[in-house]
């Protein structure tokens, strides 16, 4: 068992990382449609990449080939985008679990970014609305 695997999971190891993902929602969220998915496929593209320089190997670049593909579904499937960002979060914790964080001098750094791929991906899951669309009320 590694040392990062047995760190305890303090509430700054957890709510940090949400904070990161609730800024990149609020963020991505002054992007308009269709540029904002765009947008969200070849980031996730890029995080595929996150932990080609070390790790698990050829399955590297296996992972990234897969997220590769997850992407270039998400440029009009955001459900693609989702699963994309919830596979980053499995890859994550096995990061996490086996030792290889992705930041190497912060233990935390996998389980942090566990935790922001996660909140990405129930964002993602649900369409990528916008959170600043207010409606007033009006009359139909």
């Amino acid at each position: 068992m590694s040392p990062q695997s047995q760190l305890d999971l303090t509430p700054s190891i957890l709510f940090f990382p949400l904070l990161v993902s609730t800024a990149f929602v609020a963020l991505c969220s002054f992007v308009h449609e269709p540029a904002r998915q765009r947008f969200s496929a070849i980031f996730l593209a890029g995080a595929g990449a996150a932990y080609l320089s070390d790790g698990f190997g050829l399955w590297e670049f296996g992972f990234c080939a897969v997220i590769t593909l997850l992407a270039y579904r998400g440029l009009d499937n955001y459900r693609a985008i989702a699963i994309g960002w919830a596979l980053h979060t499995c890859w994550d914790i096995a990061h996490h679990l086996y030792g290889n964080p992705i930041i190497p001098f912060e233990a935390s750094s996998s389980i942090g970014c566990a935790v922001c791929d996660l909140g990405l991906a129930a964002w993602y899951f649900i369409g990528a609305p916008t959170i600043w669309k207010i409606r007033f009320g009006t009359a139909a």
